[in-house]
């Protein structure tokens, strides 16, 4: 069974009138911090889906003082526009948002099928939703994870799409070993129920990477994972994440992150951090000679210092060091 939030991490802000819950098949989970006008536009795509199956929204408000987003949002739920409702996660943290959500979709929705997640930077294409829940289907997949396209908030950083931050891991549908984001993501209720809450590692909490963990222990426990090419979100990226700092940052974080979430994957196996580190010392190692590759490949020299930095990130993992790139996010 469940448990239920404690009011003191979540509350209920609104929700629509009349909502038949026993009839939605799919929850769409949307968690908002500080973005008003950004989780209007991402809702204003979700209305337009092109679907015939009954889904409902959950807006997770992860900013309890002023609560901007929960307040430009509410109007829409309590006039019935938008199925759903809308909550207050009370701790900080996008774990702790995806975690109130996630739960409150259980408990408010006893049969939904899928749960969906899609971030307020993000705008849906209109068969998204239809498109992952068909993927689910057509592959007998448990969870399917889709592209975040980057747009680029000067048209002239397109030529970043093809940056490892930002493009997609996969291109083409199919069933996949391993999917690291919940910004584009369909999780069947099935996994929900198995891996029980809390379901996002709160220590990610700052940092990201709890959504990679998340996925990494489903796939340990042999829930199949897959990728829909054709279900696209689209992610505003500001001017600010295209600066050399924050590349550097964010691959810094992502060497962190994959040491963090194979120390966790290894755990009780013999000589389990010996061999992490012993593994991460050697990409160190061969990481200039992939990058000469890739700078040969791609003629980017940012590109080409990606497995250089995530390299130096797995190590200084070893070492306490951690990026909480979303502790200040203003400044992400």
């Amino acid at each position: 069974m469940i448990p239920l939030p404690s009011y003191a991490s979540v509350s209920i802000a609104g929700r629509s009138p009349g909502l038949a819950a026993e009839a939605v098949e799919a929850v769409v989970t949307l968690p908002t911090f500080k973005r008003p006008k950004q989780v209007l536009e991402t809702l204003a795509s979700l209305k337009a889906q092109r679907t015939d199956r009954h889904f409902a929204v959950i807006v997770m408000e992860n900013e309890a003082e002023a609560r901007e987003g929960a307040s430009a949002v509410l109007p829409l739920f309590e006039s019935g526009e938008m199925p759903g409702m809308v909550i207050i996660a009370h701790e900080r943290g996008n774990c702790s948002a995806y975690n109130a959500g996630w739960q409150m979709a259980m408990l408010q929705f006893p049969d939904f099928k899928h749960l969906l997640v899609i971030d307020d930077d993000e705008i849906a294409e209109p068969d998204w939703l239809e498109r992952m829940c068909k993927a689910a289907q057509t592959l007998q997949a448990d969870i399917i994870g889709g592209p975040q396209v980057p747009a680029f908030a000067d048209p002239s950083h397109a030529r970043w799409a093809e940056h490892p931050v930002f493009a997609p891991p996969y291109r083409e549908t199919g069933r996949v070993p391993a999917l690291y984001s919940s910004g584009n993501l369909l999780v069947g209720r099935n996994v929900l129920a198995a891996m029980g809450p809390p379901f996002l590692d709160l220590r990610f909490n700052f940092m990201g990477g709890g959504d990679s963990d998340f996925l990494s222990r489903c796939a340990q426990k042999g829930f199949v994972l897959g990728w829909c090419a054709e279900a696209k979100v689209n992610e505003t990226v500001p001017a600010r994440r295209v600066e050399a700092d924050w590349i550097r940052a964010r691959s810094l974080r992502n060497g962190v992150i994959s040491t963090l979430v194979e120390k966790k994957k290894r755990v009780g196996t013999p000589l389990a951090g010996l061999r992490v580190f012993l593994k991460s010392l050697a990409l160190l190692a061969a990481s200039p000679l992939r990058g000469a590759i890739r700078l040969a490949r791609t003629g980017s020299l940012t590109s080409g210092l990606y497995p250089v930095y995530v390299a130096l990130g797995r190590v200084l993992a070893e070492f306490g060091y951690a990026n909480e790139q979303y502790r200040q996010p203003e400044k992400n």
